[in-house]
């Protein structure tokens, strides 16, 4: 063979060498090989996921109420944050033998609780000892006619006293179950109520 003729096979051989090259690379994407950026990119999506789930999380805690008067188990009561008057009712095992329920009837037990809230039902008797210090004692002083007893007294009655609160009148109701108090001073002894609290009550209240 001679030289001229080496030459052209030469250059036959490298053309067929480019076509088959350019036809392997229009080809190669009907292959269905996914660009590494797609998968990338998949791994991203798939791993962001999680985070509204993780920010919902986080929701609102239970709340912490105070039910008493006429339930059955009067006393505090965990229940869920956007519970209702219903459910603190419920919750201290519902309406008491005591239970005034048409006076009861005058409650909103739809109404939201919030924590710390306190839920008083009212009690048959109620309003009638309530009302009673006004019909004693003519000659007394004030509106209620006479001094609150803080032993005989209701809740209602014993926070309308000056200084004293919902945590007060608690404490005097849990005291005076246990040991009735002989004096003012006994309750200040026994830390139920303070000096300053007993200095605000002194002529509109009584013990013993």
């Amino acid at each position: 063979m001679s030289r001229s003729d080496r030459i052209l096979v030469a250059a036959g051989g490298g053309a067929l060498v480019l076509v088959a090259v350019a036809g392997w690379m229009l080809l190669a994407p009907s292959l269905g090989t996914p660009p590494p950026s797609l998968e990338g990119s998949l791994f991203v999506s798939s791993s962001a996921a999680p985070t509204p789930a993780a920010s919902g999380a986080g929701g609102a805690g239970p709340i912490v109420v105070d039910v008493q008067g006429g339930v059955a188990r009067p006393g505090i009561r965990e229940l869920p944050a956007g519970s209702r008057v219903a459910d603190a009712i419920d919750a201290a095992g519902g309406y008491g033998v005591d239970a005034d329920l048409e006076a009861a009837a005058s409650l909103n037990l739809a109404e939201p609780l919030a924590d710390g809230q306190q839920v008083r039902v009212p009690r048959i008797g109620d309003a009638v000892v309530a009302a009673a210090p006004s019909a004693a004692a003519p000659g007394g002083g004030g509106s209620t006619g006479g001094p609150i007893n803080l032993n005989t007294a209701t809740p209602e009655e014993l926070e309308a006293l000056p200084g004293i609160g919902p945590v007060t009148v608690q404490k005097i109701v849990a005291a005076r179950t246990e040991r009735p108090f002989v004096s003012l001073e006994d309750a200040v002894t026994r830390g139920v109520i303070n000096r300053g609290q007993l200095e605000d009550i002194q002529g509109v209240a009584t013990a013993g």
